[in-house]
């Protein structure tokens, strides 16, 4: 993180941000109890289980509690 942020959403912190790492568990559950069945890793997935493509970092502002994707705030901060 060299970039500044900004929050989109009170538009006034620049400053305090809750920086939230994303770690995907890929796992297949029983669909009744809920229990874990099998884990799976990335280079050992199901052929019906679709891989985790989402952001490895959200953020939160520490003011309003707004989460959103980093990019989000990047952009907001380069506006300003």
């Amino acid at each position: 993180m060299t970039t500044p942020y900004r929050c989109p959403n009170c538009k006034t912190n620049k400053s305090r941000f809750n920086l939230i790492k994303q770690i995907p568990q890929s796992v297949k559950l029983d669909p009744n109890t809920g229990t874990v069945l099998e884990e799976y890793s990335q280079d050992n997935l199901s052929p019906f289980h679709m891989a985790y493509k989402g952001p490895d970092l959200k953020v939160q502002c520490g003011t309003c509690g707004l989460i959103e994707d980093e990019k989000t705030f990047i952009k907001f901060g380069e506006m300003a």
